[in-house]
C-alpha cells in the first residue's frame, strides 16, 4: 500500500521560507507534484518533478519555490522562499504510479502553511 507522509509547514511571516517534504512508501514513482488548497478555493497545481528531474511550476510560485526529489529515499520536497500571504493554504504532495499501463495517483494528507502579513 502506497502512503505519502508529509512533514514541514507551519506559520511564517511574509518574506520568510519554509520547506515541505513528503516521504513515500513503496517504489516505482513517476512524476511527483505539490498542490495546494486555500480556504474557499479549489485545489491548484503548484509544482511538478518528473522521475528524471524535469520540473515545472505554477506561474504564481515560479522563481520562489523549488521542487526536488530523492529517488533513493522516495522523497519529494518543496522549498518555499519569499513567501506571501496568498501562499497560505493546505499543501498536498502527490505521486504518480504506472502499473500495467494504468496511472494511479496517491495523495498525502496535507500540511498547513500559513503566511502572516
Amino acid at each position: 500500500q502506497v502512503q505519502l507522509v508529509p512533514s514541514g509547514g507551519g506559520l511564517v511571516q511574509a518574506g520568510g521560507s519554509l520547506r515541505l517534504s513528503c516521504a513515500a512508501s513503496g517504489s516505482g514513482f513517476n512524476a511527483m507534484r505539490w498542490y495546494r488548497q486555500a480556504p474557499g478555493k479549489q485545489r491548484e497545481f503548484v509544482a511538478y518533478i518528473s522521475s528524471d528531474g524535469v520540473t515545472n511550476y505554477a506561474d504564481s510560485v515560479k522563481g520562489r519555490f523549488n521542487i526536488s526529489r530523492d529517488n533513493a529515499k522516495n522523497t519529494v520536497s518543496l522549498q518555499m522562499n519569499s513567501l506571501k500571504p496568498e501562499d497560505t493554504a493546505v499543501y498536498y504532495c502527490n505521486a504518480e504510479v504506472w502499473r500495467f499501463g494504468i496511472r494511479r495517483d496517491y495523495w498525502g494528507q496535507g500540511t498547513q502553511v500559513t503566511v502572516s502579513s
